[in-house]
């Protein structure tokens, strides 16, 4: 592990090391833990992507349960776990709305299916008829078919602008390597941590 790295550039290394080695279909997935409105921490699986001058950057919907719980407390946390590299990295850090330009992209790049699936269901909300909604799903596309499709006002994303960055490669020992970044004064501070 290189204590002496700039922390994002040595997750990016990390990313790019299990992107090349990894068979699994999502390797962008992370878990982006909330804070609930009840109290309780709240995660949920999604993709990174992409990772930004200072920021990781996450999409989905503003309404669903992690959209009102980010509009209430913005300290978030999100995880990584690499099993073909066998390495974590846990990220601590403040979620801030990404610019409506940005959404667009991200939104336009995404498949057709997912794009129409986020203009016609309520994420979160109770599902009362699969039916229904795969109607209204099909409605939908044949009277869109061959059009490019708008983002939503309630679909956008987060830039999460990170406090602390851990990185923990495992280790047949158990003395599993542990490096904690921390961001102090405008600096990033690095110290080892026990396994």
């Amino acid at each position: 592990m290189i204590m002496n790295a700039e922390p994002i550039e040595l997750f990016q290394q990390w990313y790019s090391k299990e992107v090349e080695l990894t068979t699994v279909r999502i390797t962008s997935a992370c878990c982006l833990s909330t804070v609930g409105t009840d109290g309780f921490p709240n995660a949920r699986f999604l993709a990174l992507k992409e990772v930004s001058p200072g920021a990781f950057v996450v999409t989905g919907n503003l309404t669903s349960r992690k959209g009102v719980e980010l509009l209430d407390c913005q300290n978030v946390a999100l995880t990584f776990w690499w099993p073909f590299t066998e390495r974590q990295v846990r990220i601590q850090g403040v979620a801030h709305r990404i610019p409506d330009e940005m959404a667009d992209i991200h939104f336009a790049n995404r498949s057709r299916e997912s794009q129409i699936v986020s203009i016609v269901s309520r994420q979160g909300e109770e599902l009362t008829s699969l039916q229904a909604l795969t109607k209204k799903y099909e409605e939908f596309d044949a009277s869109h078919y061959g059009l490019e499709l708008e983002r939503p006002a309630n679909w956008g994303g987060y830039a999460i602008k990170p406090v602390r960055i851990e990185f923990l490669e495992f280790n047949e020992s158990r003395f599993h390597k542990r490096c904690l970044f921390e961001m102090r004064g405008g600096c990033w501070e690095s110290r080892v941590l026990q396994p």
